[in-house]
């Protein structure tokens, strides 16, 4: 789900950093759509909307990441901003107040990238240290407590973190060696620790120096510089792909191809893309597989016989992805307009948003909303 890790332009000639003191290639705008109760999408109300809707007229957005009924997001001059529900702190803005319109996060310009969970946020700066705040009952901010942060906190003194990653309550990590990080909530496994504890200090995940990629949920999946695919976590309806619904408290390797890109991790169900092709499993009641099905599936399954796939992330009940022509499609549960269509039906295959070929990025929260750049 890809509100617990960065949503970043990945288009090419387009890089974050960089466009901190350079003239960007891209100007991306904000547009988001969904369910909007506590003023998630930015707009200054609480409406809901089932069709994509600008979020002010600048062109400055790099990355974005949603979590429950809230967004956090960096410009490309380094500034980090939220909105939404903040009742447990999670907007960084030091109190505990929503707001409907996006907020400035301190005074920082040097904001990398950012993930978020549940109800808590962690990011990285361009010096690679690592920092987080909101919801801290777990342990998930890393900080060795468990008190709530409405400000950021650094983790650790660290200056080598690169890659991030939020589940529910859990916290992932990449350093630049390549070492996997975990902690927060555990009682699935999903900290790929061996046990089924809940850490408030970061813990390292075995002792390989292979990981690239991490994405999260109550299962985990993450990707080695080999391209294999591992899972660990909670299993119920297949999510880890390893063809039974046992939970597994260890990385797992699903299959023995070595050709994945990109994972995603859903509510009980996984999202992936290995050359340009598809694929989906686990839990498919809403049809959120974008298999044409209502089937739930414990082994990865691909979607169509297309080879230009992109992107992919998970929402609640819903998933959507982005191809190599910029062109951005959605499947799964519609209940809140999350898919962007201008309606509220639920479709079991992909169907394109609109006609568009410019876009950069798509973030899918948990809280039926969805957020993209496009230029």
């Amino acid at each position: 789900m890809s509100f617990r890790y960065a949503s970043g332009i990945n288009k090419p000639g387009f890089n974050p950093l960089a466009a901190q003191t350079s003239v960007t290639t891209y100007q991306p705008y904000l547009y988001t759509w969904g369910k909007n109760d506590d003023g998630q999408l930015g707009l200054g109300n609480t409406t809901n909307y089932s069709s994509p809707k600008q979020v002010g007229s600048l062109t400055t957005w790099a990355t974005l990441a949603g979590g429950n009924n809230f967004k956090v997001a960096i410009k490309t001059d380094g500034t980090l901003w939220s909105w939404g529900v903040g009742n447990l702190g999670q907007l960084g803005l030091n109190n505990t107040t929503s707001y409907s319109s996006p907020k400035q996060v301190g005074a920082l310009t040097n904001w990398l990238t950012l993930a978020a969970g549940f109800y808590h946020t962690i990011a990285v700066k361009t010096d690679g240290t690592l920092w987080s705040w909101g919801k801290n009952l777990q342990g998930q901010l890393g900080d060795s407590t468990s008190y709530n942060q409405s400000s950021p906190v650094q983790i650790g003194a660290l200056t080598t973190w690169s890659t991030i990653a939020c589940g529910n309550n859990a916290s992932f990590a990449i350093n630049t060696a390549g070492y996997l990080w975990s902690w927060g909530a555990g009682q699935f496994g999903q900290l790929g620790l061996g046990n089924t504890t809940n850490y408030s200090s970061p813990k390292q995940v075995g002792a390989l120096t292979t990981w690239s990629k991490i994405a999260a949920w109550f299962h985990a999946n993450a990707i080695k510089t080999d391209g294999t695919l591992w899972s660990w976590g909670r299993n119920t309806y297949g999510e880890l792909g390893l063809g039974n619904t046992t939970y597994y408290s260890s990385p797992k390797q699903v299959g023995a191809l070595t050709t994945w890109t990109l994972a995603d991790s859903g509510s009980g169900v996984s999202l992936g893309i290995k050359g340009g092709a598809l694929w989906s499993w686990g839990y498919n009641a809403d049809g959120n597989l974008g298999l044409g099905n209502t089937t739930n599936y414990s082994s990865p399954k691909q979607i169509g016989a297309l080879l230009t796939w992109s992107q992919a992330v998970l929402g609640q009940t819903s998933s959507f992805a982005i191809k190599t022509d910029g062109t951005l499609w959605a499947w799964g549960s519609g209940s809140n307009g999350q898919l962007g269509f201008g309606n509220t039906t639920a479709y079991s295959s992909p169907k394109q948003v609109g006609s568009l070929t410019t876009w950069l990025s798509v973030s899918a929260a948990n809280n039926f909303s969805t957020a993209g750049l496009l230029y």
